[in-house]
């Protein structure tokens, strides 16, 4: 569903990298906070809309939300006490303790909002709290950088959300924003060339944090470093008989994709490094970046249509056939399912309304049976993003703050 009239009209991203000033094009009668003023909060990975569209079903009962929800409640999340470290070596246990304490964060801010249950925030925020501490990476690897965007794109998330809990008052968010500043701009804004993956989720986790940082700099980084990588990692035919050069493939562009035996569209760059693994990472981060920039006004999603559903359909299929369709030299698909599909099939089928008949089904019989629903960077998007063409909320451009007292 496109933004309604009273809304801004997102701009796309080839205007605004081409010189245009990072604000919002407002074609309404009706006034709206420009970007220059501020960004929308909160407006990384879920808006107040969406949010509130999921509060209604759970009180609601209906589902999926209902049963989400309850799994969400009696997970050992939901109760996990911080675990803050004033330095992460990646390559450790580290990884490990921060992750689950940067999942732990947006499990208890999304129990939070929808539940109003006040324990769930201060548990929330004193996860956040704990992590304000954080100095820097100290692995001094490429790792640092993975775990830096696996595990910004999620603090971020949370903490965006927790900026509305009236307890959580503007030091303490500011003391958060500083960490950031200290601990992860030096990691993410360094670009890996490693594997797109990691390059996707670095971006992805720009692109909450600068939201939540209110920085429009880091934001316009992120949009520049997606522009450049999504060509680089999902192939069309279009882009003729190679991929999209970037750094890092060092001028042998087919070991760096992983040798493949055909070229079509929607393959990515790491499509045969694993038959599907990393893939999902690397597909799931861009389509995240994609509705962390759509929330602010920003419509990277259109410009990427058919690059970013041929990926979806491509990989779906693959994975419902156990086949590889020829274009791997090992044939089998990964056992492996993320939560890669429902924020972008939201998008492209519940806002836009194209048929995703392969990620529709994939969805449904693979994806919400599974008993996992959180992996680093891709949590509970069943939960957040899942059927809103049931009755899709518009796109966000309100004003931002904590749900209304009626709610809470």
């Amino acid at each position: 569903m496109r933004p309604k009239s009273f809304f801004c009209v997102p701009i796309s991203v080839a205007r605004l990298l081409a010189g245009a000033a990072l604000s919002l094009l407002c074609l309404s009668r009706v006034a709206v906070p420009a970007f220059a003023g501020g960004f929308v909060h909160p407006g990384a990975l879920d808006s107040r809309e969406e949010l509130d569209f999921v509060r209604a079903k759970i009180r609601e009962g209906q589902q999926p939300w209902k049963g989400e929800f309850e799994r969400l409640r009696s997970s050992p999340l939901a109760v996990r006490a911080p675990h803050g470290l004033a330095t992460i070596n990646s390559a450790g246990p580290d990884a490990a303790v921060s992750r689950d304490d940067a999942i732990a964060a947006y499990t208890q801010a999304l129990l939070w909002t929808y539940s109003g249950d006040a324990a769930y925030a201060e548990r929330a925020t004193a996860i956040l709290d704990a992590w304000a501490q954080l100095e820097r990476f100290v692995a001094g690897t490429e790792q640092d950088r993975l775990q830096a965007g696996w595990i910004g794109s999620v603090f971020a998330p949370a903490a965006e959300i927790m900026r509305g809990y009236p307890g959580w008052p503007p030091a303490r968010v500011g003391a958060f924003q500083s960490m950031f500043r200290r601990a992860f701009y030096p990691q993410l804004n360094t670009a890996s060339f490693w594997n797109g993956n990691v390059d996707l989720t670095e971006i992805d986790a720009m692109m909450s944090i600068a939201v939540f940082n209110d920085d429009r700099s880091e934001f316009r980084e992120g949009l520049q470093r997606l522009s450049a990588r999504l060509p680089a990692y999902i192939y069309l035919s279009s882009d003729g008989p190679r991929p999209r050069p970037i750094r890092g493939d060092s001028g042998d562009f087919r070991k760096f994709w992983y040798n493949p035996v055909k070229w079509v569209d929607g393959l990515t760059q790491e499509t045969c490094r694993d038959n599907g693994h990393h893939a999902q990472y690397g597909l799931g981060s861009a389509l995240h970046a994609a509705e962390v920039a759509w929330h602010q006004g920003i419509d990277v999603y259109s410009e990427n249509r058919v690059r970013l559903t041929a990926a979806m359909e491509l990989m779906a299929r693959q994975f419902l056939t156990g086949s590889m369709l020829g274009v791997a030299p090992n044939d089998s698909p990964t056992p492996d399912r993320y939560d890669t599909w429902e924020v972008g099939y939201a998008h492209y089928h519940d806002r836009v309304g194209l048929e995703l008949p392969e990620t529709r089904r994939l969805i449904v019989e693979q994806i919400r049976p599974r008993s996992e629903r959180a992996t680093w960077n891709l949590d509970y998007e069943t939960l957040t993003h899942g059927d809103l063409s049931r009755e899709a909320p518009p796109s966000p451009g309100g004003p931002a703050g904590a749900p209304s007292a009626e709610k809470h």
